[in-house]
């Protein structure tokens, strides 16, 4: 399951079996009208890899959480002001985007991909 978030605000929540984060394209199956849509990565924020739709607004993530093996701490500020906590084992400011795993195992993304044109700034963050 994937929210495909645009730089517009806009969303596309559904299913797609050919994302991958060196094509410029793929598809998504609209979860409400089961209607398969082309996605432009270059128009996107960002690609969340979500456990269910509905998500928790309210929820605040814990960000103290120690996650082995998901590689370093990373802080994302996007242009929109959203910034997001969590862990990436690549970077390159050179690249389309990169994948980030959330700080909290129970948050509801299990991971997303960030497109690097809709970030203000990207830091690996030390001792946080």
């Amino acid at each position: 399951m994937v929210v495909a978030r645009s730089l517009d605000g806009s969303m596309l929540k559904g299913t797609t079996s050919d994302f991958f984060p060196a094509k410029d394209t793929f598809h998504i199956v609209d979860n409400g009208t089961g209607e398969t849509k082309e996605v432009r990565v270059s128009e996107l924020k960002a690609v969340f890899f979500v456990k269910t739709y509905e998500g928790n607004k309210d929820r605040r993530g814990r960000r103290s959480v120690e996650r082995k093996g998901l590689g370093r701490k990373i802080m994302v500020s996007f242009k929109d002001g959203e910034i997001i906590l969590g862990y990436a084992t690549s970077y390159s400011d050179e690249a389309v985007g990169f994948f980030v795993f959330p700080s909290d195992p129970d948050d509801n993304n299990e991971r997303i991909f960030v497109v690097n044109a809709a970030t203000n700034e990207v830091r690996f963050l030390v001792n946080a």
